[in-house]
């Protein structure tokens, strides 16, 4: 019979946070993961070995949260992991403790991102200040999300 102690209410599909890839198919500019964290490949060298050996792929990433860099080595036949990268663009509603309050489509409200450091979060606060009305692209990859860009409201 059924297991009461299963939950089925979240609505999440069970879609993994990251998926393999071949180390010889990735490419620069594209998403990895490295030392556990989310990152962009923004210089990748392949290098041949000895004899026997396997081709070597050289990885420098950027943490797409953290703006950190990170490298790995491993063989080019290798299989690494990419994550799944979504990103969403949401309607700045407010600013409230250092907390954006979001809008999406459907017209719901979330407010558990935080306002983000550095100038960025300076650029929504002081455009929000001025009563301009802006989207807010959210990032979000491996169970975190960031806000990464603003962009102007069009009106359609």
């Amino acid at each position: 019979m059924a297991d009461p102690d299963l939950d089925f209410t979240s609505g999440d599909a069970g879609a993994s946070l990251t998926y393999p890839m071949q180390c010889s198919a990735l490419r620069k500019n594209g998403h990895v993961v490295l030392k556990g964290r989310p990152c962009k490949i923004v210089e990748m060298s392949t290098s041949k070995t000895g004899k026997h050996g396997h081709a070597k792929v050289h990885l420098v990433g950027i943490d797409i949260f953290t703006g950190k860099k990170n490298e790995d080595i491993c063989p080019s036949t290798h299989n690494m992991d990419v994550p799944n990268i979504k990103r969403l663009d949401y309607q700045l509603v407010g600013v409230t403790d250092g907390f954006l309050s979001l809008m999406k489509d459907n017209g719901e409200i979330r407010e558990d991102l935080r306002l983000p450091d550095g100038d960025l979060g300076k650029e929504i606060d002081s455009k929000f200040e001025a009563g301009e009305e802006m989207l807010i692209s959210v990032l979000s990859a491996m169970g975190e999300e960031c806000a990464v860009a603003i962009k102007a409201m069009t009106s359609k």
